[in-house]
């Protein structure tokens, strides 16, 4: 891998414009100022010197890893809301400050109580308090290898701001790869991202649109293929699923509306029906559960949380804030979610503490007199970034929801850290016990770590999580809180024939102009499968010899309209339809 440090050319930019702005008591909003958007013409977003994207294959990390420190930008007219975010981070990681006045926050913070043990502060310039969008994204070298940022170009006129990426990476001695230069020259910004560490991303069409012809920033126009391109080089994004803009968000950042809780789990905004960004929001959902899969090649779990409106009852689109409670950031083994006002924001924390269990769920108000952060368009994650830790252990695990009495589930995960995994194991408990039992998993192939777990005989949920230690004497679990925290099995008795109704899943997309994606999740043993027309006559047929997996049908050209495709085992028989355009 090449490494880039500091560019020093873009500490050149802010000289240029002489644009300090934490010089002054102004505050910069999360969009743009008037003024600002007489600067995009004019400035200089791209850079002469070019800066390579990594040798070698890369992965970008999912928010809900292990992260070593978190960053942010002291902004003093909101630092009632800064302290309590450095209060949380000091006890997970460690806090990386950008400020020109150590002292005077360094007394503050004391002063509240806070230990600065795991402060450290970074003197720089700065513009804004919105680090999530011009902070750089980690990255890994072959999934767990080397710690490197990437670096976009931030689409603002705030040169202080943008060089904040260079300035981490020269004080944390990290690679920098910028994509600020040649036909690599991407606009993008860190609320419009979200990545759930397994090659797959989000954003809104927002990307499209800041890198199309006749651009404001400059930069060489590009197709959505040339954009994904350049994703999949410096951060190894082989899917990059993006929606429509929403009407109502003057930012069209997905963080204001969505947030990604692990691999296959969506959190969304949900507004009454009709109402603001509500059918917008539906509708994308809709495609994106229409065309897209897990990584699991399961169709994504979405869970909806109420938007709050305003004190008089107002949404975006009768004049009030943007407000949410996906706007939030995992740090560790915390999670920070803006709040708002008591009646609104209990029943929020209590959907997070129950969607996440064992996780410090911790409730920020940003909408008061005082410091009302939600009125500049953003929230908790927008003014926090994080940078993951060196030599992550690494568990990808596809949680199990149900089990059937008595059965044998097999329970894998693949687990990778640079020295290699020494052990790992699953521990499980049934609902109401203290103990767990521990079950060794051993190692199935590649990094594939698994054990055919039996279920008990009794119907009881089951509790689980799983445990890794690698050759270096490192260890982790996943999810990361537990034993506190844990997966929760729903253990029921179910007929052959309801297990297989409820464990294959698909079709995806539906409908489909070619392929179909189906899911047979812990559908064992020999499997035929058929399909046909409408008129019930066969298309195709053949056998599966192992069922358990995703199957992907190829459906030909000339098979219009609707099938049914028909699976038979000892289960029974299970048709699902597929609408073929």
């Amino acid at each position: 891998m090449k490494r880039y440090y500091t560019i020093l050319l873009l500490l050149c930019v802010g000289l240029i414009y002489g644009t300090t702005y934490s010089q002054t008591n102004d505050v910069l909003p999360k969009g743009l100022t008037e003024t600002e958007k007489g600067l995009l013409k004019d400035f200089q977003f791209r850079d002469a010197q070019r800066t390579a994207p990594p040798t070698g294959p890369v992965r970008t990390m999912a928010e809900w890893e292990e992260v070593e420190y978190l960053v942010i930008t002291w902004e003093p007219n909101f630092e009632n809301i800064l302290r309590q975010i450095v209060a949380v981070g000091v006890q997970e990681c460690q806090v990386i400050i950008t400020t020109q006045n150590e002292t005077s926050v360094q007394n503050y913070l004391q002063s509240n109580g806070i230990d600065l043990t795991n402060v450290t502060f970074m003197d720089e310039n700065w513009d804004s308090i919105w680090i999530r969008d011009y902070a750089g994204n980690t990255i890994y070298s072959d999934d767990v290898g080397e710690r490197a940022l990437v670096d976009w170009i931030y689409n603002r006129p705030r040169p202080n701001d943008d060089v904040m990426p260079a300035s981490h990476a020269s004080l944390l001695g990290l690679p920098i790869y910028i994509t600020n230069s040649g036909t690599n020259d991407l606009v993008n910004t860190g609320g419009n991202f979200m990545s759930d560490g397994l090659g797959n991303a989000f954003a809104s069409e927002l990307i499209l649109d800041e890198n199309e012809p006749g651009n404001p920033y400059g930069v060489t126009p590009k197709s959505e293929a040339e954009i994904d391109a350049i994703m999949e080089d410096y951060m190894g994004i082989e899917s990059y699923i993006k929606m429509p803009t929403l009407p109502f968000d003057a930012i069209h950042h997905i963080d204001m509306h969505m947030k990604l809780l692990d691999e296959e789990t969506l959190l969304v905004s949900e507004y009454p029906e009709g109402v603001a960004d509500g059918p917008q929001i539906e509708a994308n959902i809709n495609y994106v559960l229409d065309n897209f899969v897990s990584p699991f090649g399961t169709p994504y779990d979405v869970k909806w949380i109420p938007a709050p409106p305003s004190t008089s009852g107002n949404y975006p689109d009768t004049g009030g804030h943007y407000r949410t409670f996906t706007n939030a950031i995992f740090i560790n083994k915390s999670v920070l979610v803006p709040t708002y006002r008591p009646e609104v924001d209990d029943p929020a924390l209590a959907q997070w503490e129950e969607m996440l269990p064992g996780y410090n769920i911790v409730g920020i108000d940003v909408d008061n007199p005082g410091e009302n952060l939600i009125s500049l368009f953003g929230a908790i994650h927008c003014i926090t970034h994080t940078i993951g830790v060196e030599e992550p252990l690494w568990i990808v695990h596809q949680k199990i929801d149900e089990a059937n009495e008595g059965s044998t589930v097999p329970v894998a995960a693949t687990i990778k850290h640079e020295s290699g995994i020494a052990a790992a194991s699953m521990f499980w408990r049934e609902v109401g016990q203290t103990d767990y039992t521990e079950v060794p998993m051993a190692l199935d192939s590649g990094d594939l770590w698994a054990v055919d777990f039996t279920v008990p005989s009794t119907s009881g949920d089951i509790e689980y999580y799983i445990h890794a230690e690698a050759n270096s004497g490192k260890t982790i679990n996943r999810p990361l809180v537990a034993p506190e925290g844990y997966w929760r099995m729903n253990v029921e008795s179910f007929s052959a024939n309801d297990w297989a109704a409820q464990h294959i899943s698909g079709a995806y997309p539906n409908p489909t102009r070619g392929a179909v994606n189906f899911e047979l999740n812990q559908i064992e043993g020999p499997v035929s499968v058929r399909i046909s027309n409408i008129l019930g006559q066969e298309l195709a047929a053949y056998p599966l010899e192992s069922a358990n997996g995703a199957l992907r049908i190829e459906l030909q050209d000339s098979w219009k309209g609707t099938l049914f495709v028909t699976f038979s085992g000892d289960f029974g028989t299970i048709t699902k339809k597929v609408i073929k355009l």
